[in-house]
């Protein structure tokens, strides 16, 4: 199979990417090792659009973050999934370190970030009446925001799918070699030639790039492990509250999220494999100690469930984005960690912008913007559920009680493009088994509908692709 441009990975940059390519006249294709977009780092970290104030000035992680964040509001718009600007807040808890924090924003604006300033006093608990009474005083960045990383990812993922991009799943990618007219790349599921190859393969960016270039990248994988709580908890904190940046990152944050939870973590921990992606007891007690710091009455009596995920830590410690030097026509997005959710729509126009340049390829006129997600019945007035029971009977049968979610909605996740094939990759689209009781009561009943839709034998049903087979025989065979 030829093509113009492949990208390694389908995660949120390589969605970004792949989105930003589909808007040229160019044949691409996305290769990713999993069952589906958005199965790495994508799916596990803060949620968070950060304002851009920690990055250093003139980096590219302080340019895409603050691009990336300015760029959110329209692409949520454009494709439809969730995204609110609430704003964040970075604590101090002494009078000596008010400096930092003042340094902290003299960078922010440096890069461009608006709206910043310091708050003192009475105001920090008119703002947080829940934050520990030791704060003294705390940055206020209205820009900061909050978004769904699985409808971000998908939505793009969708989209470029949508205008001529080819997905391939399940596809590794084992070797690149350089031929005459660009590259061949080596994968479990054949050979594929291309002109150009862009790398966002997160964690393992590093060794595709070291295999065509001389330059070599190191990426270590820096776990970060989370608490998520219930909805009950979910207006604990209206703002994103961060503690003062240390070396290892911007510390354990509260924040609320898109969809009515809290979200608490994460830790900072480099670890040698990048599959180490397991929850620990002391893990998530760092996350609980260092949350009560910023406010004791956090309520981690409601956790539902605890994960993982891994930071791609490059040692130059900023993105690598561009051409490498000494390999024409291979393109890095390495070292992507955070603000990476952040930059991921500035990376993607970025690197498209470079490759259809290498590729001299013109936008074309049939590029279509927009895209709808999924209807949400959990969030739909009476008159609007009404309707899509009319046209829809299913939208009117409850699978996931927890979340209010419907047999439309699982129904439209599986026959949408690039549509979920797993219990996660509905999960994923339409929250399914997001609730309290994590898929308790509703998992039987989503695997019927995936095995009766996709006209599969129950027994390879998996949780996430490969080998996570759900079932393991029948108890007795149908008479």
């Amino acid at each position: 199979m030829k093509y113009d441009v492949i990208i390694i990975g389908a995660g949120v940059i390589g969605s970004s990417i792949a989105r930003e390519l589909s808007r040229y006249d160019v044949k691409a294709a996305v290769l990713e090792r999993e069952e589906d977009v958005c199965c790495g780092t994508s799916k596990a970290n803060s949620a968070i659009v950060h304002a851009g104030f920690d990055a250093k000035p003139g980096s590219m992680k302080a340019i895409m973050n603050v691009k990336g964040s300015r760029m959110m509001p329209a692409l949520a718009k454009e494709l439809d999934f969730p995204y609110e600007q609430n704003g964040s807040v970075i604590l101090c808890f002494q009078e000596e370190d008010l400096p930092k924090l003042e340094a902290l924003k003299t960078r922010g604006e440096e890069n461009g970030v608006e709206g910043l300033r310091i708050i003192t006093g009475e105001e920090i608990f008119e703002m947080e009446p829940n934050l520990s009474k030791d704060v003294v005083a705390m940055l206020y960045a209205p820009t900061g925001g909050i978004v769904c990383p699985f409808k971000l990812t998908i939505a793009m993922a969708e989209n470029a799918n949508v205008n001529g991009v080819d997905f391939y799943f399940n596809t590794e990618v084992n070797k690149i070699e350089k031929t005459e007219k660009g590259y061949q790349v080596l994968t479990s599921q054949g050979a594929y030639e291309t002109a150009c190859i862009v790398n966002a393969a997160g964690v393992y960016a590093d060794v595709f790039n070291n295999m065509v270039s001389e330059r070599k990248l190191s990426i270590t994988p820096r776990k970060g492990e989370y608490c998520l709580l219930d909805k009950k908890a979910g207006n604990f904190v209206s703002h994103t509250v961060f503690q003062l940046p240390t070396k290892m990152g911007k510390g354990v944050l509260i924040t609320p999220t898109v969809h009515g939870n809290l979200l608490v973590g994460p830790t900072a921990d480099d670890i040698p494999d990048k599959e180490g992606i397991q929850t620990t007891a002391d893990g998530i007690g760092k996350v609980v100690s260092q949350a009560k710091r910023s406010a004791p009455t956090v309520p981690v009596n409601m956790v539902i469930t605890s994960f993982a995920g891994l930071r791609a830590t490059e040692e130059g410690e900023d993105f690598v984005l561009g051409e490498a030097e000494d390999a024409e026509g291979f393109f890095n997005a390495a070292g992507i960690e955070s603000p990476g959710l952040s930059s991921a729509p500035a990376i993607g126009e970025y690197l498209a912008e470079a490759v259809a340049g290498k590729l001299q390829a013109k936008k074309k006129e049939t590029f279509l913007s927009e895209r709808k997600d999924i209807p949400c019945v959990a969030e739909s007035t009476p008159e609007e559920i009404a309707e899509l029971i009319r046209k829809n009977p299913a939208y009117g049968n409850v699978i996931c009680r927890c979340e209010t979610v419907t047999e439309g909605e699982i129904l439209e996740a599986i026959h949408r493009p690039l549509g979920a094939k797993s219990l996660d990759g509905v999960k994923r689209r339409t929250r399914a088994g997001m609730g309290r009781c994590q898929s308790g009561f509703c998992s039987p009943r989503t695997m019927e509908i995936l095995a009766r839709e996709l006209q599969m034998d129950p027994l390879t049903l998996t949780k996430s692709g490969k080998e996570s087979k759900l079932l393991v025989g029948t108890i007795k065979e149908n008479l």
